[in-house]
């Protein structure tokens, strides 16, 4: 598991509430992706379960419940069976919430905690966020859940209310440099700075290789397109056959890098370009992973949104 230098007030807060005479049943872990929110939440919750004298088994525990997204549909679930590759939902449905409350009618196994960890929970679907606020309003005893959001307000506000809230802080860039480097990766200062405080952007920029998408990135944001050149070698960076984990990665790496822009942009209307051409880029990335889009010609959209953050004068040459 990572060594997290940003867990620290967090571990302190968890471990004064475990020593403590009431332990709140309910806990938000917060901030943005990357910050190590799940690797928080296990080792937590085993904290939690464990018990003097009774042995914790390394692997699965359990009476630690994980839900996340699971099988996309009925063939999925039919595969995961099978030890098959398969297809996620891009929710946390009902259903899964439901077979989490059978658990809970029974004690639990090796001690007298449970843990719950539902990641993201910003991601359940509206019914299974009704269903949950029921077990948050009326707890099992012993059962403790934990909340993995990266953007809190996307809960139902009855469930923030009844949940103790740990933000995590972003990582600086040197502690990403260093957790980088332990991790055998190469890394660059742009990149890094890119990745805004969060390790698994730096991590997933380091591994798929994006520092020269990064520059060409910035020229074309700077209105370097002359002949479309830029976007030919945005294109070229890319792939022409680039599969949708290196996709996403660029895909995010653009809306880092035109969102630093538009903070540092100091004409209005410059701005406003910026944060328009960012808002396209996230909704490009909405759609990608299941728009029927041409994997030839996706780098070249990429471009052509970039492009068209680009000073007036400079998208001419274009």
């Amino acid at each position: 598991m990572t060594d997290w230098p940003n867990h620290a007030e967090a571990w302190r807060a968890w471990r004064d509430a475990i020593g403590g005479e009431r332990m709140h049943h309910g806990w938000l872990l917060a901030g943005k992706a990357g910050l190590g929110k799940r690797d928080f939440a296990m080792a937590a919750a085993r904290e939690l379960v464990a018990e003097p004298g009774v042995p914790q088994p390394a692997g699965d525990h359990p009476d630690i419940i994980v839900l996340t997204y699971g099988p996309k549909d009925d063939k999925g679930e039919k595969a995961q069976a099978e030890g098959k590759p398969f297809e996620l939902a891009r929710s946390i449905r009902v259903r899964q919430i439901r077979a989490m409350q059978r658990r809970l009618v029974t004690r639990p196994t090796l001690g007298s905690r449970r843990a719950i960890i539902i990641d993201p929970a910003d991601d359940m679907e509206k019914a299974a966020a009704n269903a949950l606020l029921k077990s948050l309003e009326e707890p099992p005893s012993g059962t403790v859940f934990l909340l993995v959001t990266h953007r809190p307000a996307r809960l139902l506000p009855t469930i923030r209310s009844r949940c103790r809230t740990l933000r995590f802080p972003i990582l600086t860039e040197s502690q990403i440099a260093a957790m980088l480097a332990e991790a055998a990766l190469t890394h660059d200062a742009d990149a890094i700075a890119a990745a805004e405080g969060s390790f698994s952007a730096a991590q997933r920029f380091a591994v798929q290789n994006l520092a020269p998408i990064a520059n060409a990135i910035s020229a074309l944001l700077a209105g370097e397109d002359h002949g479309m050149t830029g976007r030919g070698e945005l294109a070229r960076l890319i792939g022409p056959r680039a599969d949708r984990e290196r996709v996403q990665a660029v895909l995010d790496l653009a809306q880092s890098l035109t969102a630093r822009a538009a903070r540092a942009a100091v004409e209005p209307e410059t701005r406003l370009r910026l944060v328009e051409t960012h808002a396209a880029l996230v909704r490009l990335a909405a759609e990608a992973p299941t728009a029927n889009f041409d994997p030839a010609m996706l780098p070249f959209e990429i471009g052509s949104l970039l492009v068209t953050a680009a000073p007036a004068s400079a998208r001419g040459h274009g």
